[in-house]
């Protein structure tokens, strides 16, 4: 069985927004639903970029049953891992034990704002080692002093723990990533439904942990009024994280992806308001073994036909095909 959760994209949508969205979502029966962590959107056209962390706690006010997740947070540039342990604590306390805390190496398009660099890829695994490290420790309570040679952290406690902490989830993109999330991570998260990378997580320690993929949709009684927002929002998409995780601005994304055509973004997400066209995007994610896939529907003027076409018709399809 594949759970099917909703995404509050915080780049197409304010504050107030989204949580209304997340609310409609849990009325229409998602079963989870993930937050991005962003201080730009990708591209110009999608408009928004509020502080994730504020949206999530009245989310959890907001909500009563629909679980909640970071997708992903960058604990290592913007945020010191020790204040990351207090967000992550508190909103599992906030959302009553439906918070779950996925972190991510990031992306200099959010994390040079604070004019620390963009590293390599290997420091950005060493700093991410560093903070998983210094955040479970804190979420075992007591007093923590570490120096580290990406960290120093002295004398920190969190004073308001729940009785469970967050699992924690980390986001893989490669053999490095997947070493990192199967000996640290409760839970992998990926974007792709590239088996290889569900394999690899086995193989240094993941086997048994839940895996969470995510996929952008377009949902649209005309499907060419879909096709060409998806084109307008997200044709950054298909350019791969190796290269997603590396450019700074979204004037940067505009100019890589200048010469994307919307025929390349309707081939690989889907778009219109066929059912048939959802579920078979999804089946490459449940045959590689994935057990969760977040839906991203893409525009945030269009999140309330979306919710109520998934509530009648998309979810029902979708269990029916993956139950």
């Amino acid at each position: 069985m594949v759970q099917i959760g909703y995404t509050m994209m915080t780049e197409q949508s304010g504050p107030r927004e989204l949580v209304d969205h997340v609310v409609r979502a849990e009325e229409a029966g998602f079963d989870f639903s993930v937050t991005s962590d962003h201080y730009f959107p990708w591209l110009r056209s999608q408009g928004h970029a509020p502080y994730a962390w504020s949206v999530l706690g009245a989310a959890a006010h907001a909500t009563s049953r629909i679980p909640l997740m970071t997708y992903v947070t960058c604990p290592t540039f913007r945020y010191h891992p020790a204040v990351v342990a207090q967000k992550a604590a508190t909103l599992q306390l906030l959302s009553q034990g439906r918070f779950r805390l996925g972190l991510g190496s990031g992306e200099n398009l959010n994390e040079h704002v604070v004019g620390g660099g963009w590293p390599s890829v290997d420091v950005r695994h060493e700093l991410l080692e560093e903070a998983v490290e210094i955040i479970r420790a804190l979420f075992e309570g007591g007093h923590v002093t570490r120096h580290g040679a990406h960290f120093d952290v002295d004398s920190a406690r969190l004073w308001d723990l729940p009785d469970q902490p967050p699992p924690i989830g980390i986001a893989v993109s490669g053999e490095q990533s997947c070493r990192l999330a199967g000996r640290l991570a409760d839970l992998v998260v990926a974007t792709e439904p590239e088996k290889g990378l569900l394999e690899a997580f086995d193989r240094h320690g993941g086997a048994g942990k839940p895996r969470v993929g995510q996929l952008p949709v377009c949902h649209d009684s005309d499907r060419d009024a879909a096709v060409e927002r998806a084109h307008a929002q997200f044709r950054w998409f298909g350019s791969g994280w190796k290269v997603n995780s590396e450019l700074p601005h979204p004037d940067a994304f505009e100019g890589a992806t200048q010469f994307v055509t919307p025929d390349d973004v309707a081939g690989s997400i889907p778009c219109g308001d066929d059912p048939e066209v959802f579920v078979e995007a999804v089946r490459p994610y449940a045959e590689a073994g994935f057990t969760e896939v977040a839906l991203v529907q893409i525009g945030g003027g269009s999140q309330e036909p979306f919710l109520d076409w998934s509530a009648k018709t998309l979810l029902p399809a979708l269990r029916e095909a993956f139950a």
